[in-house]
């Protein structure tokens, strides 16, 4: 039996929710054809074209309407929008457009919606797409972004979801317990 053969689908997404991440919200779409999701599998991956990865389930909802409008928003979301999160994950029911009603949206250069006070907005056109399983790993050339300052990012670790202050001490973040 192969060690890949040992580990369970179960282990490893224990292993994984012990990875804290920025929680984003991906938009797609317009007007009743709105749909989107939430991730934590966002990164940066080039500065020179500036640039980010998005993974996303080829089973959401959301997969045909990135292929067919060809950009998303990635909306990093600051502490106070858990419920933004709840929504666009499905917790609520809601699906699609009905996802952005509690909230406040606005459209930059692609079309694709922003968040109203989002930590931060990154505006992207879609270059690729590479399939990985049931997954498809986004490549998103930045166009436009937009960024809110003094507040803190919503996080998602352990199953849950957490906040951290904005006004949060670098310098003792640095610092290994008992130091």
């Amino acid at each position: 039996m192969s060690v890949e053969a040992l580990i369970s689908e179960a282990d490893f997404k224990l292993s994984m929710r012990h990875l804290a991440g920025a929680v984003s919200v991906i938009t797609v779409g317009d007007g009743q054809h709105r749909t989107g999701f939430t991730a934590t599998s966002v990164s940066s991956l080039s500065a020179e074209r500036p640039s980010v990865i998005v993974s996303v389930n080829r089973a959401s909802s959301s997969w045909p309407a990135l292929q067919h409008y060809g950009c998303f928003c990635v909306n990093v979301l600051a502490a106070d929008q858990q419920q933004v999160a709840q929504s666009f994950a499905g917790l609520d029911g809601r699906k699609g457009a009905e996802r952005y009603g509690d909230a406040g949206w606005y459209r930059l250069k692609t079309g694709a919606a922003a968040l109203e006070n989002a930590l931060t907005v990154l505006d992207c056109k879609l270059e690729t797409a590479f399939h990985y399983h049931s997954h498809a790993i986004l490549v998103g050339h930045i166009c436009a972004i937009e960024i809110r300052q003094g507040i803190g990012p919503l996080l998602y670790w352990r199953g849950g979801y957490h906040e951290l202050p904005a006004d949060v001490d670098r310098r003792n973040l640095a610092k290994a317990p008992g130091q």
